[in-house]
């Protein structure tokens, strides 16, 4: 590595650090406040099921924790590509989940939003596998919906009771 990218690196990171910078994800970063101090609430449907799961991967999961997050995912289906029988071939699956951060010790809601994605799959191939690739995308969905929600809540959770 040349002199001049070293420098120019160095500079980069001393500006970095003195605009009060602090990584998300180390120790007194936001996403410290809310791992493993969080319990998820959402429907008792397959859709509620892998949301939950997905962001207790990623956030932890404390059934006595100082935080609830209800989290409400809803699904809508469009057919978008047709064939000249008349028989739809792909299917786009949109999303929405709204989410509610509340603090148990205050009963204040703390943080809540929603976020929008989607995601499509192929109906050209047997029932069986178009029903799998339906359920799949499905799957997709509630990953990118769940993600989605931990990015905000981690970007926001500098401000959150400790």
């Amino acid at each position: 590595m040349s002199w001049h990218r070293r420098s120019a690196l160095f500079a980069l990171g001393a500006l970095v650090a003195g605009c009060g910078f602090s990584p998300a994800y180390g120790p007194s970063g936001g996403a410290s406040r809310l791992a493993g101090n969080l319990r998820v609430e959402a429907p008792k449907r397959r859709e509620g099921f892998l949301i939950a799961q997905r962001l207790e991967n990623r956030l932890g999961r404390d059934d006595a924790g100082r935080y609830v997050l209800n989290v409400t995912p809803q699904t809508r289906q469009l057919g978008l590509a047709t064939s000249v029988e008349g028989t739809t071939n792909r299917f786009q699956i949109t999303g929405t989940a709204r989410y509610r951060l509340r603090d148990t010790e205050t009963d204040r809601i703390l943080r809540e939003g929603e976020v929008t994605n989607f995601t499509g799959y192929s109906a050209t191939g047997s029932t069986v596998a178009t029903l799998a690739a339906e359920r799949d995308a499905e799957a997709r969905l509630m990953v990118i919906l769940a993600d989605q929600i931990v990015d905000r809540l981690i970007l926001s959770a500098g401000g959150l009771p400790g």
